[in-house]
């Protein structure tokens, strides 16, 4: 039997840590930001907590799971 694939778009947008979340990067950073206040830019780096509903879809993308932590 051949092995399982890694889902590569999902692998680029999302990591999982070693207890088993999903997290994404926040959205609204690309452009358009010229108007945004400094704190408003800080606050959207960083990784966010993906929904409890879809992080099961997205865990079926990764075979291999338990080798990224």
């Amino acid at each position: 039997m051949p092995k399982m694939k890694t889902n590569k778009a999902a692998a680029r947008r999302f990591k999982v840590t070693g207890t088993g979340k999903v997290l994404r990067k926040q959205a609204g950073t690309r452009h358009i930001n010229e108007w945004m206040s400094a704190d408003v830019k800080r606050n959207l780096r960083g990784w966010a907590r993906l929904d409890k509903d879809v992080e099961a879809h997205i865990l079926e993308m990764f075979p291999y799971r338990k080798y990224l932590r």
